[in-house]
């Protein structure tokens, strides 16, 4: 839904020959990017969209966008903050209500992450970024605080799988706002945004330690009580606070404008030229941007595809097998797909498998060293998700190195996040336990911030979007199946870490067989 309050944009200080320059400018800067979208669906959708991109380049960075870098954070902060809550509430959860099958809740939780990645990513396309931006996150706080009153396993389960619905749609909703409004000079932030997805974690464990730590059972007490296990309703509820005042400063505090481009898609292109001229008000600036600059760019008789069917169609076709076999359209296109695919699969299977059950883990091998309590377990959480943050802005100086580069660093990370995690089995002591997963977390914080950025860089700008589908429908399928891969794995052994560490050794070594390096070059 557009904006109605928006202010009316004045007269236009083009004369009449001068009316389609910025047209000009941005179709003339990109002929020989537009000659890759011959043959597309809507070729004038593609040239309308330049042209767009040229006038928030021309306004620059500024207060709307540095404020929607900051509520953008949100997001990412939730896609990681819910996951981490479910892996802390496991332990409590399973002492209070001795489910036969604990990774049913992992489970249930991939099952809403994926239907949420796939509903939000073509609900936006349908009824807009705006109101996508703002639900998910008013959704993972509706069901997140209900849970608090789950009064066994199943109910458990079935809240998991409704915050992660909302949840699943942070990341390609938020991404694609903000990417829409962001000017190429600064989409290196996308990467900084990574920073928010770890102090996520940091303040989960952080709340967790007080909260889980004294009002939680021990480890497999027999008498586990409602009122002794209390801690972790009170925790989700705290969880489920924080996300709902995120979603209060996005939606009262902060006045998101629906995007340009999705509203020229929809045949908007007067209520698409007022945001664009409101961004620039906002940022103190003016642009030249006229409905004549967009007109300029449609053929005679060309008839706008602007109902939410054809959005959909647009969408589908974007990941038609056209898009797919561009990607393996040669050896060397289709080796870089394909190991791409492969490593986020191997990831997407290895963290969950192994972080989900990270603080279980913690607990029983705690006890075998007879220091396994619930407040040693939490703390010892804490102190591992504090090494996240630095990992993430580390990963994003990295890359840039030369001779390391993205392929370097990410190979370098992946790999030694399986060798930490091998190393963990060698624990004789909670101490040398906890050092080792602060190893690996420091290293898997770098290994994200690098995964996230390195990966569209090497897709075609063309099929870009039909290859971050599949990547990203890889991580989550095979996180689906880490749960189910722990049912049948003794998690007081160390069997999880042992497949956990080798997928992501065996991904690392998939990053070095990739023939593409992106650092220092322009994408493909």
């Amino acid at each position: 839904m557009a904006d109605v309050d928006v202010e009316k944009m004045g007269p236009s200080n083009h004369g009449p020959t001068s009316r389609a320059g910025l047209a000009d400018e941005a179709l003339n800067s990109s002929n020989e990017e537009l000659a890759m979208y011959k043959g597309q669906v809507d070729p004038v959708y593609e040239a309308k969209a330049r042209v767009l991109n040229k006038a928030i380049k021309d306004i620059g960075m500024g207060k709307y966008q540095w404020q929607l870098f900051l509520v953008v954070g949100f997001g990412w902060a939730s896609d990681n903050l819910w996951p981490i809550v479910t892996s802390l509430i496991l332990t409590p959860i399973s002492n209070e209500f001795h489910p036969d099958k604990v990774p049913f809740l992992s489970l249930a939780q991939n099952i809403g992450l994926l239907a949420g990645a796939i509903f939000w990513g073509f609900g936006c396309d349908i009824f807009g970024r705006k109101w996508a931006f703002n639900l998910t996150l008013g959704l993972a706080a509706f069901w997140g605080m209900i849970a608090g009153s789950a009064p066994n396993f199943a109910a458990i389960g079935s809240f998991a799988a409704l915050w992660s619905f909302g949840v699943g749609g942070n990341l390609p909703v938020d991404s694609a706002i903000f990417l829409e409004f962001l000017p190429g000079s600064h989409q290196y932030l996308l990467t900084i945004l990574s920073v928010d997805w770890a102090l996520a974690q940091l303040i989960a464990t952080l709340v967790a330690w007080p909260l889980l730590g004294f009002r939680t059972c021990q480890q497999k007490d027999p008498d586990c009580t409602y009122s002794k296990n209390i801690g972790w309703r009170y925790f989700i509820v705290t969880m489920g606070a924080i996300t709902l005042l995120m979603f209060i400063i996005r939606f009262v505090c902060f006045k998101i404008y629906e995007s340009p481009k999705y509203l020229m898609g929809k045949g908007r292109d007067e209520d698409a030229i007022r945001i664009v001229h409101e961004v620039a008000r906002r940022n103190g600036k003016t642009t030249q941007l006229t409905i004549e600059d967009l007109k300029v760019c449609e053929p005679e008789g060309y008839v706008q595809r602007a109902q939410a069917s054809d959005a959909i169609k647009r969408k589908l076709e974007a990941m038609s097998s056209e898009h797919v076999r561009s990607l393996f359209a040669t050896g060397k296109l289709a080796w870089s797909t394909s190991c791409l695919m492969l490593i986020w699969a191997f990831i997407g299977l290895g963290y969950p498998l192994y972080n989900a059950f990270l603080p279980y883990i913690q607990a029983t091998r705690g006890a075998d060293f007879g220091d396994g309590s619930t407040y040693l377990t939490y703390r010892n959480s804490l102190i591992i998700a504090s090494l996240g943050v630095p990992g993430a802005i580390i990963g994003g100086v990295l890359v840039e190195v030369r001779g390391l580069g993205r392929k370097g660093t990410l190979a370098l990370s992946t790999v030694l996040t399986g060798v930490f995690l091998y190393c963990s089995t060698t624990a004789t002591s909670s101490q040398s336990l906890l050092g080792w997963n602060c190893a690996y977390n420091f290293t898997s914080n770098v290994m994200y911030a690098v995964l996230y950025a390195f990966t569209p860089e090497l897709f075609p700008t063309k099929d870009r979007g039909t290859g971050n589908a599949l990547t990203a429908t890889a991580n989550r399928v095979f996180g689906i199946m880490a749960p189910i891969v722990a049912m049948f794995a003794n998690l007081e052994t160390a069997a999880p870490v042992y497949v956990s560490g080798a997928l992501f050794i065996a991904a690392g070594v998939l990053v070095l067989a990739l023939p593409f390096e992106s650092r220092g070059k322009a994408s493909l």
